[in-house]
């Protein structure tokens, strides 16, 4: 049986919300998030959008938001840029709403989760996603399984201090805005070949191969996978990032290490998804 499940991934300025079926988005939508508004209209509007999108034909709700959870309860804390969002009790909200089973966690953890079920994390028991935008996430699968740690919080390596910083300052946008520019508007000069714009991004990939050896001590996965607006960069900073991580004393962890870009489409909407999909009957065919 192919069932019919939602993903929506809860932004600061928009919201997407997909039908997935057969492991494809067969349907999608974006609706502005109203970021200033009351908790309660933010609510009634993500219900307008499900409704919308996918009637009430489907299994379950997945999503991904960019904020601490408590996911047995599905319970959001202080989310990124929504101030009502301080503690909303969604997946009782929505499961009342719509009687159907809803799954939350961190939008590092959705990409993963996506990755694994869906897209080049199939092969690894092991493997770490790491989003590389405005801020720095990571998700992780031991085993096969997701690992969230309390609230959702595991693998927040952005947050490690770091030179004169954070991870996060010097392996996300934080980095670029720090030079005075933005991820695209260097990204662009790349391609065009300016000079200084190759060298900022092998600068970039340095840090990043220092973030990803921090990942290979404490945690020695198979794979670590880069989604994110910034991984569309990858083909430039990848030599600054390789260098790097040949530097990490243990070769046999080194050497059988994958790091490469999601290419998976719409990996959010899937990863939202997967979380109902990964407590879904065997018998399910994703």
């Amino acid at each position: 049986m192919n069932y019919r499940t939602i993903g929506i991934d809860i932004g600061a300025t928009k919201t997407r919300i997909g039908v997935v079926q057969n492991a494809q988005v067969i349907k999608e939508a974006d609706f502005p998030t109203s970021s200033t508004a009351s908790k309660q209209q933010i609510l009634d509007e993500l219900s307008a959008g499900i409704l919308e999108v996918a009637g009430n034909d489907f299994y379950g709700i997945g999503i991904g938001v960019p904020g601490l959870v408590d996911e047995q309860n599905g319970i959001l804390f202080d989310l990124l840029n929504i101030p009502s969002f301080k503690e909303v009790h969604l997946k009782d909200f929505l499961e009342r709403r719509f009687n159907k089973p809803v799954r939350v966690t961190n939008d590092a953890n959705v990409f993963a989760l996506g990755e694994k079920m869906f897209g080049e994390g199939k092969p690894f028991k092991n493997m770490v996603g790491v989003t590389l935008g405005s801020g720095f996430g990571c998700g992780i699968i031991i085993h096969d399984q997701l690992y969230s740690g309390a609230y959702s919080s595991a693998g927040e390596i952005g947050g490690i201090s770091y030179l004169d910083g954070t991870v996060e300052d010097y392996c996300s946008g934080k980095f670029f805005k720090a030079h005075g520019v933005s991820g695209n508007e260097v990204f662009k000069k790349a391609q065009a070949g300016d000079k200084d714009a190759l060298l900022l991004f092998e600068e970039f990939g340095i840090h990043l191969g220092n973030a990803i050896k921090l990942i290979l001590n404490v945690l020695s996965p198979q794979a670590v996978l880069l989604g994110g607006s910034i991984s569309k960069a990858f083909p430039f900073f990848e030599a600054g990032l390789q260098t790097t991580i040949d530097s990490f004393p243990f070769k046999k962890v080194r050497e059988q290490l994958l790091v490469k870009p999601s290419n998976t489409l719409n990996i959010a909407l899937l990863g939202a998804a997967a979380l109902i999909l990964a407590e879904a009957p065997k018998t399910v065919d994703y």
